[in-house]
């Protein structure tokens, strides 16, 4: 069964990002025991990925780069918040490098990593961790599936097999 919108796709995948000089640094994979497993065509994935394994079968393989305006976006140097110090009282002060969850004003979560530490603020990185990065996927598919009504309803896949319970 090819990939197409409202089946489930089980894959496995390693991602790496591509530098300015063309040089790939690994950033993570998935394996056979702990493949990546979701819904197509719902907006859960980066809509170019979709759109490059569309029609793939199961045991197919293919590599392809998604430019970062096409992944996470360009960085934005504006994207950079100043939390009061006070904020984080109860549970101390976060090093640099953290990542931190941070929610705004209509209750969207987000992350964020800390850049800067002072006694007065601690100050956050907004921009997606991959913003500004070219991508490099090499992928296989393992499975592809027609998904549950159920999986339909809620709009995301309920495992390989689709009997996970959540």
């Amino acid at each position: 069964m090819a990939v197409e919108n409202n089946n489930v796709v089980t894959l496995n995948y390693v991602l790496h990002t591509i530098g300015d000089d063309g040089e790939k640094t690994f950033v993570e994979q998935t394996t056979t025991e702990n493949p990546l497993t979701f819904l197509y065509g719902v907006g859960m994935m980066l809509p170019k990925f979709e759109e490059n394994i569309a029609g793939l079968n199961a045991g197919d393989k293919l590599s392809f780069e998604l430019e970062a305006a096409d992944a996470y976006g360009e960085r934005d140097d504006r994207a950079v918040a100043q939390l009061p110090a006070e904020m984080f009282q109860e549970i101390g002060l976060p090093p640099v490098g953290e990542v931190i969850p941070l929610q705004d004003n209509q209750g969207n979560q987000f992350r964020a990593v800390v850049t800067e530490v002072t006694p007065e603020a601690v100050i956050a990185d907004l921009n997606h961790p991959m913003a500004g990065k070219k991508l490099n996927f090499d992928i296989e598919i393992l499975d592809t599936r027609e998904a549950t009504a159920e999986e339909l309803a809620h709009g995301h896949a309920h495992g390989a097999d689709g009997t996970e319970s959540h």
